[in-house]
């Protein structure tokens, strides 16, 4: 896929990729949108940190999917 406004790749990250498994990692969202969002289209987990839920998105490769990048830019107009 070519660097473009709904994608680029930054192989010279020292984390990347941050989420294993991804054919295209799309970094544009390296830092999730939707993080604080109650309910967002990824999967994410929760740790419990004393008497707080902590939302874990380490295992969720939602914003990194190229094919995802409109449906997140939607989501983030609402």
């Amino acid at each position: 896929m070519e660097n473009s406004y709904k994608f680029f790749e930054n192989r010279d990250c020292e984390y990347f990729p941050c989420h294993k498994g991804l054919k295209d990692f799309n970094c544009m969202f390296c830092y999730c949108p939707m993080y604080r969002e109650e309910h967002c289209p990824g999967n994410p987990t929760y740790i419990e940190c004393g008497d707080q839920k902590v939302k874990d998105c380490s295992q969720c490769s939602f914003p990194h999917v190229p094919e995802n990048y409109d449906r997140v830019i939607a989501l983030l107009k609402k």
